[in-house]
């Protein structure tokens, strides 16, 4: 390119295929893209499906496209929010605008729109979410353009002057303050809508009647416009918005019945937000081409001889992904404006570790002065952001698995395991739990297993962390049954308990261990209370009250003394069981009412909260145990799904791995005590949903591979280990920055009888270095070696005489190749 770009088309194998775009007429573009989706019009349902891929493709490199119904009619026009990568606005000839909440491609779409208005104006042709404004969108009809505020649904903040003839285009000013319009009228027109509904600037600008369009040059004051001339030359003008009577230049594009999008025949263009670039590998633009059978990416890149360093020069300050204040708070003269806002890791996530780029911590022996300048310009990011999943060698999966119970309570994890075996609910009468023993991984039989038969159905069940025999399981007749598996595994079926503890008045919704006090088990009912029983004395031992509704989860703090809860009825509380029955703190918890979780993090500084927020998206929320009063000082939104995320926490690493029922991605984060709180790590995906995902001790994680969390992952027909691994180049040495000496958490620290009458206890900590490995802060550097010397070396050492007798020689050779080459 004789502009210094270098523009790669990709091969057929980088197009997005499966795609199946109609050919339709509107004012609108016909396919949108934000950092993570690419929403574009399909064929389906006469328009009124839009089909929705990711800008990244998956695990396997493929992209995968599914569709969502979205409009009785014709969708003409849609545009992702600035500031959510996952809101999607559409509007339709149906005479109505929507606001979507869509999620991954391969997860399950929302049935329905969050948000409906109906502007009144007959069928819709444009929509365009305002640059630094939340929630205030501009909605063209045939001749009207209106700004709607999608908080107050009733009625339009404003409907500005109605057009001569119909409203071709709409383009915001960068800094929101002013709205241009294009028209079949040939004008051009300028609004600001909080001044007056009728232009500041109109003029009769345009040479043709024809399809146009009209866009903002960044915050200036220039506006560009594509359209036609009066000999139906496709051409660009360039404006002055505050003097509209003539263009400032123009340039002509030839003829053509196509409009002036791009070169090649094409249904809509998209171009992909500056936040989602490669920006190591200078790419300065990315297009998304849609044709009828694909999307084809269009990269520009300026070529650079560096690949390790961040070229400032390409890349000016962006705009970021917080808008600067609320649709009302524009309407009322707001002039604040976005700050410019740098990449980090939750902006453009990776879908797969396959998709991630960039040096870990680790890559290198040290980090250099470049590195460490690109780490302060893009900001903080996690050691662990380009942690690994890995589903292990099938020789260690659990297959044939016949009868698993798919409906098992939303507060129960769906299974439960510990370092020498596995429960499994099954789907038979009477409440039965099937057990597996790790170190018999096969094909499993089709019939005559085993099982604990419990009588009544399993609300929850859970392992004992100090007794790898010992298995308590809460029924929905308000029982709790304590089973005792016998060494080696099942042998036949169980069908007296060990022990039955009863006092609950209602079914039970789950049971937590004690984390330090062996026989100390806390269970939470439908009769709005949580009991603590003493498991070798078989009592009952505390009653905690207070809670108003359901008891979506809880967990006991990593020393032991307090017990945290969230409750259906909106609140947080944590309680001290040894000196009250009632909390001792309380708080606002997830605004959602669909089920949340809790766990303690960071040294039991911070409680980290996984539930639902208004919109019903899956979001988490970090909470300080100091001043639970004050609500969440951090979330961070996940995506749209009806099952809870269930959290495992690695207090080692402070990563969080979460997942819910039925998903097939898995989201980590590290989470850190200070802004931004959440650093979102690449997710691992699986190809087919799973039921549950439990994890092991981290002794059972082979080291050597930099392997800091190793799960079993329950399927409907299999359970297969998978590791979580941190990607390192000298593995040979022992990865002391990852592995810190780690809590000795299966070994009880004290009995309950001594934790009942006061006692705390603290775990041993040991370390998981082998015998065998040296520390990799103790290791040697690496002395870089080159290859070859250089030439200066070689001439170095010779005299003048013999590099003239080594030229007149090269020269010779040269001669006599040429006439052997002449003489053939």
């Amino acid at each position: 390119n004789s502009n210094g770009f270098l523009v790669k088309y990709s091969n057929n194998s980088g197009w997005i295929s499966n795609v199946r775009a109609g050919s339709f007429t509107s004012q609108g573009n016909h396919i949108k893209s934000s950092t993570r989706l690419v929403a574009f019009n399909t064929d389906q349902a006469g328009g009124g499906m839009l089909g929705l891929t990711s800008v990244e493709p998956g695990s396997d490199g493929k992209w995968t496209v599914t569709v969502i119904p979205c409009h009785a009619d014709l969708v003409t026009d849609l545009d992702f929010s600035p500031f959510d990568d996952n809101l999607l606005a559409t509007c339709s000839a149906d005479e109505t605008v929507k606001l979507w909440r869509v999620c991954e491609p391969e997860q399950e779409q929302p049935g329905g729109a969050e948000v409906t208005l109906c502007p009144g104006e007959g069928r819709l042709e444009l929509v365009a979410f305002h640059p630094t404004s939340s929630g205030l969108l501009a909605v063209g009809s045939t001749k009207t353009a209106q700004l709607w505020d999608t908080s107050r649904q009733q009625s339009p903040l404003a409907a500005l002057e109605p057009h001569g003839d119909q409203l071709q285009s709409l383009s915001w000013k960068q800094d929101g303050s002013l709205l241009a319009s294009s028209c079949k009228d040939k004008k051009l027109r300028v609004f600001d809508p909080r001044a007056q509904l009728t232009p500041v600037q109109s003029a009769q600008g345009l040479q043709s009647n024809k399809d146009s369009r009209i866009l903002w040059v960044k915050d200036s004051d220039h506006i560009l416009t594509t359209g036609f001339d009066q000999m139906r030359g496709r051409e660009v003008r360039l404006w002055d918005s505050r003097k509209l009577g003539s263009s400032l230049g123009s340039a002509n594009l030839g003829t053509s019945n196509g409009h002036c999008l791009t070169d090649a025949p094409t249904r809509g263009v998209a171009m992909v937000p500056k936040l989602a670039l490669d920006v190591m590998s200078c790419e300065v633009m990315r297009v998304l081409q849609l044709t009828d059978s694909f999307i084809v990416p269009i990269n520009y890149h300026v070529p650079r001889k560096s690949g390790q360093e961040f070229h400032a020069d390409l890349y000016p300050d962006t705009l970021g992904r917080t808008a600067a204040m609320s649709a009302a708070e524009w309407w009322k003269g707001g002039e604040k404006q976005q700050s410019p806002e740098l990449p980090s890791s939750s902006a453009a996530p990776s879908r797969s570790p396959s998709s991630t780029s960039g040096l870990s911590s680790g890559f290198l022996p040290s980090p250099s002065q470049s590195g460490k300048a690109i780490s302060s310009m893009l900001g903080p990011s996690s050691k662990f952001r380009h942690l690994q999943g890995a589903v292990l060698h099938r020789d260690t999966h659990f297959t044939n698995l016949k009868g698993l119970n798919l409906t098992t309570p939303g507060e129960c994890d769906g299974f439960c395991a510990n370092r020498h075996r596995v429960a499994v609910p099954l789907a038979t009468a009477g409440g039965q739990i099937a057990i597996f023993e790790l170190s018999q991984a096969g094909k499993l039989a089709d019939t005559g297993l085993p099982t604990i038969q419990n009588s009544v159905n399993v609300a929850d069940f859970s392992w004992d962390p100090f007794n790898s025999h010992r298995l308590v399981v809460a029924g929905e007749d308000a029982k709790i049954r304590v089973w005792q598996v016998p060494e080696g595994g099942l042998t036949e079926t169980l069908t007296e308990p060990e022990t039955i503890l009863q006092g609950h008045t209602e079914k039970i919704y789950s049971v937590k261990f004690h984390p330090q006090a062996s026989g100390l088990l806390a269970s939470s009912s439908y009769d709005q209370t949580v009991r603590l029983w003493n498991l070798e004395s078989g009592d009952e031992v505390k009653v905690l009250r207070g809670h108003q509704d359901q008891i979506f989860g809880m967990a006991w703090s990593p020393d032991g003394k307090l017990l945290a809860t969230v409750c259906k009825d909106g609140k947080l509380r944590i309680y001290d069981p040894r000196k009250s029955a009632d909390p001792v703190q309380e708080g606002a918890g997830p605004e959602g009412h669909r089920g949340a979780r809790v766990v303690w993090v960071c040294d039991g500084k911070y409680l980290m909260v996984s539930g639902f927020d208004s919109r019903s998206e899956r979001t988490l929320y970090l909470h300080s145990v100091e001043s639970l009063s004050s609500g969440a000082i951090a979330s961070a939104p996940t995506d749209v799904s009806p099952s809870t995320l269930i959290p495992f926490y690695d207090p080692d690493t402070s990563v969080v791995i979460l997942t819910g029922k039925g998903d097939t991605r898995v989201y980590i984060f590290e989470i850190v005590p200070e802004a931004p709180y959440f650093l979102e790590c690449a997710s691992f995906n699986s190809s087919e949903p799973h039921k549950g995902l439990a994890f092991l001790p981290k002794t059972e994680c082979v080291v050597q591979e930099v392997e800091v969390a190793r799960g079993l992952r329950l399927s409907k027909t299999s359970i297969e280990p998978v590791a979580f691994r941190v990607p390192r180049v000298r593995k040979e040495f022992f990865q002391d920055d990852v592995y810190p000496d780690t809590a000795v958490w299966w070994e009880s620290s004290l009995t309950a009888s001594a934790w009942l009458a006061g006692s705390d206890g603290k775990h041993q900590s040991i370390s998981l270095k082998p015998k065998d490995m040296t520390p990799v802060s103790e290791a040697p550097k690496e002395v870089q070696v080159r290859k070859y010397l250089p030439s200066s070396h070689y001439l170095e050492e010779k005299t003048d005489e013999q590099k003239k007798d080594e030229v007149c020689v090269c020269v010779c050779v040269c001669v006599c190749v040429c006439v052997l080459l002449l003489s053939e």
